[in-house]
This record gives structure tokens, sequence and C-alpha cells, in this order.
């Protein structure tokens, strides 16, 4: 059985099990909560980034590297195109957006978030039990400075270009799907998976397993109100409304 190890409410964690669920995957799915993570994925990868797949005894880390994987194993529904030129703009759209705009937004993000320290651990706790959630709470202020660092979150300047890559991220997707709603020719792929999973932080689509949990908190909410009326945005709702097909997220098994 495929093992998906994952942080709950992160773009590219929501990449790998909106692949699983879109191809329909049996998986056991394992939320980990991120700090306590590390002793978890470590042993596995040498590293400490998520997702983490486990199967018949390999690993394979990074979103980018499980969707190629579940593309070769289970190609149906196709996510990298099939035709050289198409695949290539897909890959690199999904390059861009993995290594550059998505982590400058997450910055901004995770700044926000730190804000407040109880809603920080509802949104990675969210769907376990409220004991869980309150010590979880309890932790963040003493491990602030870690997420700061690892994350590029230096200062006031690392949380504005959070801000400008947004607003890239929003606006390429607004030019570039204004033609046939996609962003590589006229079918859902890779490209549009990982921009929707990386506007999901900002858009929040409800009943998906990105939906913010309730009641969001007001630094929160002003950050999503900051974006909201921008048309890359309905875009991204209009995503999550035809291809997502999953209204929460869940741990163990699929099904």
């Amino acid at each position: 059985m495929i093992e998906l190890l994952q942080f709950r409410h992160s773009p590219y964690n929501e990449k790998a099990r909106w692949a699983l669920d879109l191809k329909h995957v049996p998986h056991l799915r394992r939320s980990l909560l991120p700090g306590p993570h590390m002793g978890v994925v470590k042993p596995l990868t040498g590293g400490t980034g998520t997702p983490v797949i486990r199967h018949d005894g390999g690993v394979i880390d990074g979103s980018a590297h499980i969707i190629e994987w579940l593309d070769a194993e289970f190609p149906q529904p196709r996510l990298i195109p099939a035709d050289d030129s198409a695949r290539d703009e897909a890959l690199r759209i999904q390059r861009r957006f993995d290594d550059d705009l998505t982590p400058r937004i997450r910055c901004t993000v995770l700044d926000t978030l730190l804000a407040n320290p109880g809603y920080f651990s509802r949104v990675f706790c969210d769907g376990r039990p409220r004991a869980v959630q309150i010590g979880y709470a309890m932790i963040v202020p003493l491990a602030a400075p870690l997420v700061r660092k690892g994350n590029g979150i230096t200062g006031a300047a690392a949380v504005e270009d959070g801000h400008t890559a947004a607003r890239q991220a929003l606006d390429f997707v607004a030019e570039r799907t204004a033609a046939t709603g996609y962003l590589v020719g006229d079918t859902f792929t890779v490209a549009d998976l990982t921009a929707a999973s990386t506007l999901a932080v900002l858009a929040r689509p409800t009943d998906s397993p990105m939906a913010a949990p309730q009641p969001v908190a007001p630094a929160f909410a002003a950050l999503m109100a900051r974006y909201a009326n921008h048309s890359a945005v309905a875009w991204t709702l209009a995503m999550y409304a035809r291809h997502r097909g999953a209204a929460k997220d869940f741990d163990g098994p699929s099904g």
C-alpha cells in the first residue's frame, strides 16, 4: 500500500494528495506536525521536506517527483502532457512555482499565521483533537524563530516580497488562462495543479482540503481579503470546483 506523509494546508502536500485523489490511487495518508515531523521524515529521505511517499520499500520525496512517478504508474488522467512542447512548458511552469513563487508566498503566509499561534496550530493540527491543538499552540512561540529561519522569513522585506510573488503568480495565471481557461493548452495539467495548489493558500476554497479552519483569525482573513477580488482567485476556485473532487483531507486509508 502507498503511504503519503504530509503536512496539512501546504501547497506542495496539496499537490501530491490532489494527484492521488484525481487518479483514484488507493493509499494511506498520515498527517505530520511541522517540527516533530523531522523525526519521521529525516530517517527516510535524509532531509526534512514533505510530501513523502513510501511504496514497496521505496521512498519518493518532493511533489514534482511524486507526480512524475504517479503519471508513470497511474497514467489516467495524465498530468504531464505527452506532447514534447506542452510537456516542457507545463514542467517549466511547475518549476517556476515550486522553486520561486511558492516559497516566497509561503514567507508571507507563515508570517501571518505566526502572528496568532492558536490559529497556526489550528491550521496544521486541522482534524486533530482540541487538546492536541492547544498543546501544539503552546510550543509555536518557542519554535517560531526556527520556522522563520527555515523558511527565509528574515524580516519585513521578505514578507513584502511574498506579496510581490503573490501578485506575480496571480497576474501570470490570469494572463495565461484567459484564452482557454488552462495554463497549457485546453486541458488540466500539472501546471494548473501546481498553480491552483499554491494559490489555494490565499483563496482557501470552501469544501476542499485547503479550506480555512473556522473562524479565521483576523490577520489571516485580511490576507485572504487582500487578493479576493483578483480574477486568478476566481480561476483557482473554478479549478477546485471542476477538478478537485475532495471536500476534506483525512488520515488513514483512502476510499
